[in-house]
């Protein structure tokens, strides 16, 4: 049987808590600087967690149970169902109607506002998790999303019901560049890697070029020849 946490133990957590709590709070009002209300924002959200800290403390958790109480209030904060989601009509909400130039209808999951449905006229179902994938720069390290990468990825792994999301999103590892300046921004992406929540890597190698209002998948010679790699 697992060990509740003593008055004692409480007492000396609660204690070091506060403490910290108190630091932080001084910290960030120094941060800040005296004429500031800035502080009171970070402040606050220091004292909502303590609150929360307290509660669990007081319903007398180990620490094992205490880690699973974590992982399913992080779950709830993140937005996650704490369950599979299943198919079911009640789960869905309609958010577009029928469009010929799409020959879809969009669904939004109640349980989950990240989780998309397409039902195609022809009866095809595709769903789309816009939180499972989160690009990263290769050049610079800032993180994004991509609605390219986005389709690449639910091509190569597409979601089966029921469908239980992870608890991080998957990392994949991209660097674009620009080719002719009336493109834009970019006109030519490299999707070189992923990386699982687990540490997993999964090599994709695939590359796009700009064409009209849609991409293009090219070769790893063509990709190279445009960055000025080869000649």
């Amino acid at each position: 049987m697992e060990e509740k946490v003593t008055a004692c133990e409480y007492k000396e957590t609660h204690s070091w808590a506060e403490r910290e709590i108190e630091l932080a709070c001084k910290r960030e009002r120094g941060d800040s600087g005296a004429n500031s209300n800035d502080w009171d924002y970070g402040c606050a959200c220091y004292e909502s967690a303590y609150k929360a800290y307290k509660s669990l403390c007081k319903d007398g958790h180990s620490g094992f149970s205490i880690g699973i109480t974590k992982h399913i209030l992080n779950r709830l904060i993140d937005g996650k169902p704490l369950g599979p989601i299943e198919d079911t009509d009640d789960v869905w909400n309609n958010i577009s109607h029928y469009d010929p130039a799409t020959n879809f209808v969009s669904y939004q999951c109640k349980r989950m506002s990240a989780l998309f449905k397409d039902v195609y006229s022809d009866g095809r179902v595709k769903y789309k998790d816009i939180d499972a994938w989160c690009c990263v720069d290769l050049d610079n390290g800032s993180t994004y999303h991509s609605g390219l990468v986005q389709r690449l990825m639910d091509e190569m792994y597409p979601i089966a019901m029921p469908y239980c999301p992870p608890d991080r999103p998957t990392k994949v590892y991209c660097s674009d560049l620009l080719t002719d300046r009336k493109n834009g921004d970019f006109d030519t992406v490299g999707v070189f890697y992923a990386v699982k929540s687990n540490g997993e890597r999964i090599e994709i190698n695939r590359f796009f070029k700009e064409a009209g209002s849609d991409w293009e998948e090219i070769t790893g010679d063509e990709y190279a020849a445009r960055k000025g790699e080869i000649h």
